[in-house]
């Protein structure tokens, strides 16, 4: 069974940053678009940036483009979420989810995944 492992959330200030890390296991993540999606209490899912199976693309939501980015390590099989300049409206239950085949912009659409971590709390608060 295909499982995602989210870690790396915490506390931090405005205008810090925080690398999360997610970690698959039973499958190659190298062969699946990788989604970063986050959720605040009282708000729908929304997709933040993703890489899409054709491993190069990546694609980002208009509110964290030029603070976030989307990496992956192939031999460690995890993907890492860099989040610079962070600010109290990051503030969020973030997710990773696992989509093979899916190309192009499809990746940032959360109904486009079947398989999802557990979620990392990152807090942004002064």
């Amino acid at each position: 069974q295909v499982q995602l492992v989210e870690s790396g959330g915490g506390l931090v200030q405005p205008g810090g940053s925080l690398r999360l890390s997610c970690s698959a296991s039973r499958f190659t993540l190298g062969d699946y678009a990788i989604g970063w999606f986050r959720q605040a209490p009282g708000k729908e899912r929304e997709g933040v940036i993703c890489i899409s199976s054709s491993r190069v693309n990546t694609y980002v939501a208009d509110s964290v483009k030029g603070r976030f980015t989307i990496s992956r390590d192939n031999a460690e099989n995890t993907v890492y979420l860099q989040m610079n300049s962070l600010k109290p409206e990051d503030t969020a239950v973030y997710y990773c989810a696992a989509q093979p085949a899916l190309y192009g912009s499809a990746c940032l659409f959360r109904g486009r995944y079947n398989y999802w971590g557990q979620g990392t709390q990152v807090t942004v608060s002064p």
